[in-house]
């Protein structure tokens, strides 16, 4: 007998979430969008700027606050590319499509493909893992060695 796998309306909750998540994110309302997106004690990410894996996630007022001023104004929407479930965990492949301020610099493109992955912890579900990279677009073979040489400066212009 196969796996069981979780309710079609769990998976619809979480991508709902996932959506107002990310816009509450994206315009610095991180009270809200922590509400929609509790994370694990263990919970993992694979950041869009690179770098080795982070683990544990800093709740702290001061953190909130930073990553408030941070993420300030963007329209958003969410694109879903794959769900994948059993009865305890939820993977979601999605694009989150974001257009807006990030870091002070003016209103651009934020797109990028994200893997969210949900684990069920009594009652209700959290986020143990995320991974995201801006490369909705796609590069070529060359752009990709560049990146993989380490031949991108600070200002993210290839040296």
């Amino acid at each position: 007998m196969p796996p069981e796998n979780a309710p079609s309306t769990v998976i619809a909750d979480l991508v709902r979430r996932a959506k107002d998540g990310n816009d509450a994110f994206m315009n610095g309302d991180m009270d809200r969008w922590l509400a929609l997106t509790p994370h694990a004690a263990n919970f993992s990410l694979i950041s869009p700027f690179g770098g080795w894996m982070a683990t544990g996630f800093d709740a702290s007022p001061e953190r909130l606050a930073a990553m408030a001023r941070y993420f300030t104004s963007a329209t958003t929407g969410l694109e879903v590319i794959a769900t994948h479930s059993t009865a305890d965990m939820v993977v979601l492949a999605v694009v989150e499509r974001q257009h807006g301020v990030v870091g002070g610099l003016p209103p651009q493109d934020w797109s990028l493909r994200v893997t969210l992955v949900y684990r069920r912890e009594d009652r209700d579900w959290i986020l143990v893992h995320r991974h995201a990279d801006p490369l909705v677009g796609g590069i070529n073979l060359d752009q990709l060695a560049m990146i993989a040489r380490g031949e991108v400066g600070s200002g993210g212009v290839a040296v």
